[in-house]
């Protein structure tokens, strides 16, 4: 072996940069797979019926650690890059168009993780790649290859068998269901809408993050005083409890990291390896949910899951095969920017 062989980078051994993505991966797997978890126990209060204020401090988390990053490059430039982010009303209100439909998707996510756990979440959330064919269709004008279409009737398929089983098993929330369609949708407009703001932002993720996450807060407020959270907020007990401020504040602190983490994995593998990343994810998340609750899941509802799972990594596969032969004029609405930090995906991130 030569030692160009034995290198892939100036100083860099194989050896090391196989080590740095096994890393980088284990890191997005741990981040995103206990923020679902973390959101799943915060949700789920049977004391606090409150999912708008839950959705509405993460935000707030977030645009605090967007002010901390930006402290913390200016004290260690060498150490952490983040850029500034001065708030200016013009390119906020650019971004609202955006943030509306952001709200609706992390809230929508929210409500289906709240109605149906962690082990039925996938199946809830899976139908985002079916939702950017048709989006892609109707509003890009985009048409979509025959293999890709067949993909997505594997996803649909994988969906309504997983619903059938788990109406079967008496545990079916068909609100559940109802908000994972529309997150699913709000996802793959959330895509579109994203590419047409990102000018406003000079591109950058992490100042779109910014923006989208102060519009939200705004518009948060209203909505609590709307379905009334305000006074199911004034009579929670544990309101003044500090545990419970210290999960709030940690679940806003793994929804900020997995947008880093994404960029993360992405930088160092492919936009390709991390949707078969983000596939297997979900399914060692499944698997994970199903052990940690003692559930007992029937041949056909684990079908369900492979369904989709393989369905979603077909259509990754085949939308990267086609990019490779014959690169579009305009980006698909259907691969990369499902890859946007602060965005779920269809693989339950």
């Amino acid at each position: 072996m030569t030692m160009a062989d034995a290198t892939d980078g100036p100083g860099e051994t194989f050896i090391f940069r196989a080590v740095r993505i096994a890393a980088v991966v284990a890191l997005y797997w741990f981040v995103s797979i206990t923020m679902v978890f973390l959101n799943n126990y915060l949700l789920d209060n049977r004391v606090l019926d409150a999912p708008l204020f839950v959705t509405f401090y993460q935000c707030l988390v977030t645009v605090g650690l967007c002010w901390l990053m930006q402290l913390l490059s200016k004290v260690c430039p060498g150490l952490i890059d983040f850029p500034v982010v001065r708030f200016d009303l013009k390119t906020s209100r650019e971004v609202l168009p955006l943030s509306i439909v952001f709200i609706c998707m992390i809230t929508f996510n929210n409500l289906c993780l709240k109605y149906v756990g962690v082990a039925f979440y996938t199946i809830g959330r899976s139908l985002s790649t079916v939702f950017n064919v048709l989006f892609s269709y109707f509003i890009l004008k985009q048409t979509t290859s025959l293999q890709a279409l067949m993909c997505c009737g594997i996803i649909l398929g994988g969906f309504w068998l997983g619903v059938d089983q788990e109406g079967m098993t008496g545990a079916l929330s068909w609100s559940g269901v109802f908000f994972g369609v529309l997150a699913s949708a709000c996802v793959s407009l959330n895509a579109i809408f994203t590419k047409k703001v990102m000018p406003a932002v000079d591109g950058s993720i992490w100042k779109l993050s910014y923006y989208n996450n102060i519009n939200a807060c705004i518009l948060f407020i209203p909505l609590i005083l709307v379905f009334g959270e305000l006074g199911r907020l004034v009579n929670f007990s544990g309101l003044t409890n500090l545990g419970f401020w210290g999960m709030m504040t940690l679940g806003g602190v793994f929804g900020f990291a997995i947008g880093y983490v994404t960029g993360l994995q992405i930088k160092f593998t492919s936009p390709l390896t991390h949707n078969v990343s983000g596939t297997a994810k979900a399914c060692a998340q499944t698997v994970i949910a199903v052990v940690y609750n003692s559930s007992s899941k029937s041949l056909l509802w684990w079908t369900s899951n492979m369904l989709v799972l393989g369905g979603s990594s077909a259509y990754t596969w085949v939308k990267s095969l086609e990019m490779q032969k014959s690169p579009p004029k305009q980006p698909e609405s259907s691969d990369k920017e499902q890859l946007l930090p602060g965005e779920k995906s269809n693989t339950g991130v």
